[in-house]
């Protein structure tokens, strides 16, 4: 195909150090699997049965948000294929539409993108490590392990990388099992699983759109492969397989988990609580055993920290390598860490952890990553007629039906959002614009950036 992009190869896999292009087929889907299983998934239910109490709108919930996820990484899967460059949405939206707007996707990517999403993680943490110990308080456990991974990260890129890969595998053995013990071990709670009208009802409900807000956050990172793909080996090929893999595997385990939850626990003592996990735990295990669940799932919750802030570094790096203005987030230390985007991102999750609560950075955070999702999936439609000539390893399976969908399904969310929420959607707003601002103080950009395709 020929190189289509111009500009430096950013360096953001596990193992760059030894080779150009060190990650497989199965390291990538690793990859997408262990951005995508965080704290959403641990978190998310109370929240939804809050105004949402229907246990078969909120299992529809896990199934659309599913299917949406699946149409973006198919999506994904055709921009990766035709431009192998690291940086994810900085990358396409650069190319697509215009620097401005893939500086703006990097900007969102510092805050929403994963200084929002380790904030959050960690606060989940702390509410599950409190739950086990109640002495603790639980901000300074929050901050606490946001420092102590960070500097984890900090030290080595190999280090960091292997520190990933054990929490990753323990978090899949997690969930797996969990899925059996509750099957197997928990008396099932009265529900009636076959809609009813109401129920169909509920589906169609301002309450539904909002709800999927908390389940495209527990989606999000289906994209994540896109980040590393200049690292890729075969990325033409292994970029959209990854992307594909990773995210049916996790759809399965988050139908599957969701389901667990209301098989275990009455709705009632659900609804509007964050460690939902914890309440299921100890509804299979009974005291001791949810004691062990809650250390497990506080392992899985590092594991999530641990690829947010491997991953995120590496956008605001890539940006600093290509804009002057930003060209110190850009250095690396002797063993390949870029220290300064790690303490701006880590600096900055500190920050909202602080600041905020989980619902608002939640919500804010939602708005935000589905705009720019919308924009990067728009483009695949975009490029279809701009530039039909282009060649394209990897073609959208069910184009157009599958950018459609999900444009449909994250446009109705973000409406509903914008009417229903409309101060975490307007500050989503206020970060774009001082995004604009300092894009026009600060960014200076090389003939590279200007380029589109050839």
């Amino acid at each position: 195909m020929g190189e289509i992009l111009t500009g430096a190869q950013q360096k953001q896999s596990c193992a760059v150090i030894d080779a150009d292009k060190p990650v497989t087929l199965f390291s990538a889907t690793i990859i997408v699997i262990a951005n995508m299983i965080g704290a959403g998934v641990f978190t998310t239910l109370g929240l939804q049965l809050a105004g949402l109490p229907s246990p078969f709108a909120v299992l529809m919930l896990w199934v659309v948000g599913g299917v949406g996820a699946f149409c973006g990484a198919l999506c994904y899967g055709e921009l990766g294929a035709l431009m192998p460059r690291s940086g994810g949405e900085y990358t396409y939206l650069s190319r697509i539409y215009h620097p401005a707007v893939g500086f703006l996707s990097a900007w969102v990517s510092l805050v929403a993108g994963f200084a929002a999403p380790i904030a959050l993680a960690a606060m989940a943490l702390a509410e599950y490590a409190a739950a086990l110990f109640p002495v603790l308080d639980k901000t300074v456990v929050a901050v606490s392990v946001i420092v102590v991974v960070s500097v984890v990260h900090l030290i080595d890129v190999r280090l960091g990388c292997h520190f990933q890969n054990i929490f990753t595998i323990g978090k899949i053995l997690l969930i797996a099992g969990f899925i059996v013990a509750g099957v197997w071990l928990a008396d099932p709670q009265p529900l009636a699983w076959s809609p009813s009208r109401s129920d169909w009802g509920a589906v169609c409900s301002s309450a539904f759109a909002i709800s999927l807000v908390y389940v495209f956050y527990a989606y999000s990172g289906w994209n994540s492969a896109a980040y590393v793909a200049g690292e890729i080996q075969k990325a033409e090929r292994n970029l959209p397989l990854s992307l594909f893999l990773g995210t049916a595997c996790v759809a399965l385990f988050y139908v599957l988990l969701n389901f667990i939850f209301l098989y275990t626990v009455p709705v009632s003592e659900l609804a509007g609580k964050i460690d939902v996990g914890f309440l299921s735990a100890r509804a299979i295990f009974g005291g001791k055993g949810a004691a062990w669940m809650a250390v497990l799932i506080c392992l899985a919750l590092i594991s999530s920290l641990s690829s947010l802030i491997m991953v995120g570094p590496r956008v605001m790096q890539a940006m600093g390598e290509d804009l002057g203005g930003f060209s110190l987030l850009a250095r690396k230390n002797a063993r390949g860490a870029p220290v300064f985007a790690v303490l701006l991102q880590s600096g900055v999750a500190i920050v909202l952890t602080l600041t905020a609560t989980f619902n608002a950075v939640l919500t804010y955070v939602g708005f935000t990553l589905a705009l720019f999702a919308s924009l990067t999936v728009a483009g695949v439609i975009v490029l279809r007629l701009r530039r039909p000539d282009l060649p394209r390893p990897f073609r959208t399976w069910g184009y157009p039906v599958t950018p459609a969908v999900f444009l449909l399904l994250y446009g109705w969310m973000l409406i509903y959002l914008i009417l229903e929420r409309p101060l975490p959607s307007g500050f989503g707003l206020l970060t774009l614009a001082s995004g604009l601002l300092i894009y026009r103080l600060l960014a200076t950009r090389p003939a590279a950036m200007n380029r589109k395709f050839p």
